[in-house]
């Protein structure tokens, strides 16, 4: 593994912390996404940025790195991303907060096991 891959899992262990950080400071994940003005619009550009740190993991040929995620999780962060990023009023709140619920935890989890050696 190279240093510059795995700074890239540090960055995405970062957004997912900023999101954490907004969550719990907003009182939870539907409060945080209801604020149209400034919650959500960071909610969204962490979970882009964490989509663009795979995506560079991915052009890198990082494989060794990747094969830790499910590939099918990377596609569905992907696929968030782009949507955001080309339909941001339309963006599914239901689909981010099971992200948030359900997704992030496992990508943190994965990225913990990277950064201890363990995957």
């Amino acid at each position: 593994m190279s240093k510059e891959s795995i700074s890239k899992i540090y960055l995405i262990l970062e957004k997912i912390d900023y999101i954490e950080q907004i969550v719990e400071n907003s009182g939870g994940i539907t409060r945080a996404l209801e604020d149209s003005v400034t919650q959500r619009p960071a909610i969204l550009m962490h979970l882009t940025a964490i989509a663009e740190q795979f995506n560079k993991l991915k052009q890198a040929h990082a494989d060794d790195i990747l094969s830790a995620f499910d590939d099918g999780d990377i596609k569905g962060m992907y696929d968030v991303r782009t949507y955001i990023a080309h339909d941001y009023e339309g963006v599914n709140l239901a689909i981010v907060e099971w992200i948030i619920r359900n997704g992030l935890p496992k990508f943190k989890e994965q990225c913990n096991l990277i950064i201890d050696g363990k995957k």
